[in-house]
């Protein structure tokens, strides 16, 4: 329960930011305010069949024009990331520059590693699809921690449980911990 209550205040939080950073901007031309294309985006992208743990996936909205970036494991996600967002009422130009992640055994050797590492720790609710709110990006060894967690301890343990999982080379960790935006 205080999962949930946990994930609630941030998902308030993170919506709370966008909408004031949406007003600020303006419309687009058709009368469809940035904050509404805002939701829509989010709300297609999460509905992507091949968007997973695997994959981070990031926007920025300027008035009718919508900038696509982050990476993803399969080119197919790249392109229906972009073809759902066209379909969006509003949106006039999408600009994808999503970067698809080299194909490798090792990259997906240390993938399933550094999940199962985190899922036997009891960090597994962090990676429920589908959408976990913990991404893990590995490109050529080097291993990227996006998304929140709840608390400074599942910040530092996910950190040092990447660093130990066999064949990374360095972990950048931009998780954000949900109380200290709540504050």
């Amino acid at each position: 329960m205080k999962v949930v209550k946990h994930f609630l205040i941030l998902s308030i939080a993170i919506l709370g930011f966008s909408i004031v950073d949406a007003q600020a901007q303006n419309f687009s031309g058709d009368g469809k305010s940035v904050q509404t294309i805002e939701r829509r985006v989010f709300k297609e992208l999460l509905k992507l069949p091949y968007y997973g743990v695997f994959d981070n996936l990031k926007y920025r909205v300027d008035g009718d024009t919508v900038t696509l970036y982050g990476k993803v494991v399969r080119p197919l996600t790249k392109k229906q990331a972009e073809n759902s967002v066209e379909d969006i009422k509003g949106v006039r130009r999408v600009i994808n520059n999503i970067e698809i992640l080299p194909l490798s055994g090792f990259d997906d050797s240390i993938r399933r590693r550094t999940l199962h590492t985190f899922a036997d720790k009891g960090l597994y609710r962090y990676l429920w699809e589908p959408n976990p709110s913990v991404r893990i990006i590995v490109d050529r060894g080097h291993v990227q921690l996006e998304g929140y967690v709840a608390n400074r301890g599942d910040y530092n343990l996910m950190n040092i449980l990447a660093n130990g999982v066999n064949g990374v080379f360095s972990v950048e960790n931009n998780l954000v911990v949900g109380k200290e935006i709540a504050r």
